[in-house]
């Protein structure tokens, strides 16, 4: 018997090549989907049925960039210094931020992000983390928020010499590895995780020669991609011609760094030919629009020769309607050449990024069978026909995550009709307020 019934519903696949498949059905057991399309519900029982009537159902999105140790920044109340550069704003608030963090602060951050995340029609999230006060174990606390709200999640930690040199280095790795490990453990025994690794590390203009060996090291030894900014203003790319006399794609590449798990995230101020190095070794680039604009560190002129360019948010939510909307609108301010059908096979492209991080296990982003059943039903009323041909111009110009009715990951219907099924969301919101000003609090005595 199966699962769950989706019934009579609109599929729309937003993974090139798109297609719309009217009054269609969706049979899914255990965490994928056994059976989709029309007719595909005949004679199937199921003690969960979904009537899709005048519902659109969509795989879900993943957010390819986040910072989860974020959430609890939202309108944070803290005496800050000037921020007219990138490096001041890094100084002067989300450092300041970082080392705050203790283990329930990372731990409501990352389901308070997560919850979010599923509430917005997101069920895969690539996390990038930071907490130099507390680090060992600090992935754990991430993991188990992600997994207490059911989403698909990877993290690592932002291996970095900002704080304490050589010493700072090596705990952070020493993380990345245990954590990695941890999931390694955790497969032996059940053989299957919502979460998974990967080493990380912050920038190359925090990270000594001596780092990028030993996160080198530990690519090899857990079998994971890296995962690091790179170019995300000038000064990083300034700070790799000066102190090593290179471009910041061939010091990588030196260390073996680039491959085709590794996720590299803004790339700004790459040039042409590093880029032609990145797409040449395989790597993902994850796009940030807003976080960009935010920081102004100005606008990535080569973004359409990127292979395999993903979206994400780099700590601004996991909305990724919202952020797939802005991405487009500031590449046509700028003259960029892409249309929405190009931006929304980026976005969909995020599950290629998920299949590489859980190595195999699970194929992510389409409505087919074998599939992850990770869905979202939509409750947007298309104003004129839903075709193939226009899904992608649908998507950009018209859905939104106040139409996300429902949200199924790995199988289990987190969410249904605006409201989360197993979590009791007003007090988890109320335990992250008062988590939140603790850390404003400690965050507020630490200085830049």
């Amino acid at each position: 018997m199966a699962d769950i019934l989706i019934r009579n519903i609109t599929i729309m696949e937003t993974m090139a090549p798109f297609s719309v498949t009217e009054n269609a059905d969706v049979v899914i057991t255990g965490s994928v989907i056994e059976k989709a399309g029309k007719g595909a519900g005949d004679g199937v029982e199921a003690p969960k049925v979904i009537d899709g009537t005048g519902k659109i159902l969509i795989p879900g999105n993943v957010c390819a960039h986040h910072h989860y140790y974020s959430g609890l920044s939202r309108g944070m109340l803290i005496s800050a210094g000037p921020q007219t550069d990138f490096i001041q704003t890094l100084k002067e608030w989300w450092w300041r931020l970082d080392r705050a963090l203790d283990e329930e602060s990372i731990y409501y951050s990352s389901l308070i992000c997560s919850m979010e995340a599923i509430r917005q029609g997101t069920t895969g999230i690539v996390d990038h983390h930071a907490s130099p006060s507390f680090i060992k174990g600090s992935l754990s606390a991430i993991a188990k928020g992600m997994e207490d709200a059911g989403v698909h999640g990877v993290t690592c930690y932002e291996v970095t010499d900002r704080n304490r040199g050589m010493d700072e280095v090596r705990e952070g790795v020493e993380e990345n590895i245990r954590f990695a490990k941890e999931i390694d453990s955790r497969l032996k025994d059940s053989g299957e995780t919502l979460t998974e690794a990967m080493i990380g590390g912050h920038a190359p203009f925090t990270l000594p020669d001596e780092a990028l060996a030993m996160m080198s090291d530990a690519v090899r030894e857990t079998g994971r991609g890296m995962h690091l900014h790179v170019a995300e203003d000038k000064y990083d790319s300034l700070w790799s011609h000066h102190k090593h006399g290179d471009d910041i794609m061939k010091r990588l590449d030196r260390f073996s760094l680039l491959g085709e798990n590794t996720l590299l995230v803004h790339g700004v101020a790459l040039s042409e030919e590093e880029v032609e190095l990145m797409n040449e070794r395989g790597a993902f680039l994850a796009h940030n629009a807003r976080s960009n604009m935010n920081n102004h560190v100005g606008y990535f002129p080569y973004l359409n020769k990127v292979k395999k360019l993903v979206i994400g948010t780099d700590g601004c939510g996991g909305n990724m309607f919202e952020e797939l909307k802005i991405a487009f609108f500031k590449n046509r301010d700028a003259g960029g050449p892409w249309w929405p059908a190009d931006f929304l096979q980026a976005l969909s492209r995020g599950n290629m990024l998920l299949e590489s991080a859980f190595r195999g296990r699970g194929k992510f982003g389409r409505i087919e069978p074998g599939y992850k059943a990770d869905l979202v039903i939509l409750s947007y009323q298309p104003p004129t026909p839903l075709k193939a041909e226009n899904a992608a111009t649908h998507f950009v110009w018209g859905m939104g995550s106040g139409d996300v009715e429902s949200t199924i990951i790995n199988g289990r219907l987190l969410y249904e009709n605006r409201k989360f099924t197993e979590l009791d969301e007003e007090r988890i919101f109320a335990e992250a307020r008062r988590s939140a000003e603790s850390v404003w609090a400690r965050a507020d005595r630490i200085k830049a």
